[in-house]
């Protein structure tokens, strides 16, 4: 999360600067912490009883029917991450293209900003209300 304001806050202040190496460096660190992050949690959704094992024990339909509880931990949260990951890739990838320095930082800064705001979206934060006796563990 860190290094995600860091890109944002780093393609918002670049004004009209060349994009330089240090910009492409950080959108490359970012998407590799992300995708280490993308692995272990997919590992951890796969052997959680919240997970992937809910899908195997009563079925898709009976998940995305129950309790929203379950329903978050076990779809909308893996596919939230997954649809962020894929934006911080694309923004980074949005560096590489031959167009101007401005409308490099822009893009990226789009494309970063939107996948914070997937990430938000989908934590499952304490105050969020999802049913009766949902927790973060």
């Amino acid at each position: 999360m860190l290094l995600l304001l860091i890109a944002i806050f780093n393609s918002l202040v670049a004004g009209n600067r060349p994009f330089i190496r240090t910009d492409a460096r950080t959108g490359s660190i970012l998407t590799i912490f992300a995708d280490l992050l993308l692995l272990i949690g997919l590992v951890l959704w796969y052997f959680n009883a919240r997970g992937f094992q809910i899908f195997k024990n009563i079925g898709f339909n009976a998940v995305m029917h129950g309790d929203a509880a379950t329903r978050f931990f076990a779809f909308e949260h893996p596919l939230g991450m997954l649809i962020a990951i894929i934006l911080l890739h694309i923004g980074k990838a949005q560096g590489k293209k031959a167009i101007s320095d401005r409308s490099k930082h822009r893009r990226t800064l789009t494309f970063y900003f939107l996948a914070l705001l997937i990430i938000l979206v989908s934590i499952p934060w304490p105050f969020r209300q999802m049913g009766a006796g949902s927790h973060w563990y």
